[in-house]
């Protein structure tokens, strides 16, 4: 995904296959889509409980587990609360 060099020293949101919907700083790619994130975080959401925020620092997302990849606007995200968000989890890719 060449694509994806413009998004680099960016803040970027990965939803993978099995449902997980990470964010981090983009610090590079290669051209099996692998992912390598700063400061990765992943965000569990659920209709009945705020936001979980689970912190994974340094983070590789093999490439063929990559659904989704999208910048985000860092001002619009800091401004979410995400204890006020209540959400349906992400479901896995059904093949």
């Amino acid at each position: 995904m060449s694509d994806l060099v413009s998004y680099v020293n960016s803040r970027v949101a990965v939803i993978t296959a099995d449902g997980r919907f990470l964010v981090g700083g983009l610090m590079g790619s290669d051209q099996a889509t692998n992912l390598v994130l700063s400061d990765c975080e992943e965000r569990i959401f659920s209709m009945s409980e705020p936001t979980e925020i689970v912190p994974l620092g340094l983070y590789l997302v093999r490439g063929d587990n990559v659904v989704v990849v999208g910048q985000i606007d860092e001002e619009i995200d800091s401004e979410i609360d995400l204890n006020q968000i209540r959400a349906e989890p992400v479901l896995s890719v059904v093949h």
